[in-house]
């Protein structure tokens, strides 16, 4: 018989992490900025702790529920990238005066934009099987957690083979200038930064460093990420435009994308003055790997 779930310190943590993800489930469908922006998160948190504390980690259950939690991500992603690009957009223009009508008309395109993707976004979130979802997670609750020791061998699993890819994948990107490359890697950080936390928590001591650190990387790697993803869409209005005949839009979105990819082309400077592979061996060994023999 599974111990009881009220006396079950794991399960106690998978419910904070289930309870975070239905809480802003709610706003996030009604197009809430923010709360689509937490749902991501708390959504990203379970996912890295289902596999972690759940007592059937390969069960058909939790297999079930990582899926629609993923999906959930993959549904909500395009409108924050939007959100992002708004913002950065708008912090851009204000530095500028006075505004020319093809700036205006950029930054009215991309608020159009986001409006539709968010009305895309909630159609699909209603598509997902959510009460199936809210289903399989109380039957995994209602199994009980997995024993600390098994939590921390699990947790050592994901620390050692996210943190080999990690290093291997700076060290195969380099120098190199690779957004595409680079927000790859910054998903394992991100793996990572969930592992570590659970971690801290799991011990019930004081907070490691390896959270901090985990999300530094993750920051810097995701507004360059965020810049890439801007200059797509700027490149794109200008083919656009171009295709219409309308020179001055295809210009002024030609403009901004430049400035866009050199800010990233910048932020990738501070990231490799930074050394990412330093933070990510301060990182790991806050979180118990050995450091290498000399």
């Amino acid at each position: 018989m599974p111990k009881s779930a009220l006396a079950d310190p794991m399960i106690d943590l998978l419910r904070q992490r289930i309870r975070a993800v239905f809480r802003h489930l709610p706003k996030g469908l009604a197009g809430d900025e923010e709360a689509i922006h937490q749902m991501r998160v708390a959504g990203r948190r379970l996912r890295a702790a289902l596999p972690v504390l759940a007592r059937r980690p390969e069960g058909r259950r939790v297999h079930r529920a990582l899926r629609v939690l993923r999906d959930l991500a993959r549904t909500a992603g395009a409108s924050r990238d939007l959100d992002v690009g708004v913002e950065l957009l708008t912090d851009r223009l204000s530095t500028v005066a006075p505004l020319d009508p093809e700036q205006k008309r950029l930054r009215t395109r991309l608020r159009a934009a986001r409006a539709r993707s968010r009305m895309r976004m909630a159609e699909a979130l209603m598509d997902l099987e959510i009460a199936r979802l809210r289903r399989d997670l109380r039957a995994v609750v209602g199994k009980g957690g997995e024993d600390a020791f098994s939590v921390r061998v699990r947790l050592r699993d994901v620390r050692d083979e996210q943190g080999e890819a990690l290093l291997k994948g700076f060290e195969t990107v380099g120098t190199r200038f690779d957004p595409e490359a680079l927000h790859a890697l910054r998903r394992r950080a991100r793996k990572l930064r969930y592992a570590a936390e659970i971690g801290d928590l799991v011990r019930g001591g004081a907070e490691s460093k390896a959270p901090a650190l985990w999300k530094s990387l993750q920051e810097r790697i995701g507004h360059i990420h965020d810049l890439h993803v801007l200059a797509g869409w700027l490149g794109a209005q200008a083919t656009a435009a171009e295709r219409r005949g309308q020179t001055a839009l295809a210009a002024a979105a030609r403009a901004e994308r430049t400035w866009a990819v050199s800010t990233a082309g910048t932020l990738h400077r501070h990231l490799l003055e930074a050394r990412p592979t330093e933070i990510v061996t301060q990182a790991l060994e806050a979180m118990g790997r050995a450091r290498p023999a000399a």
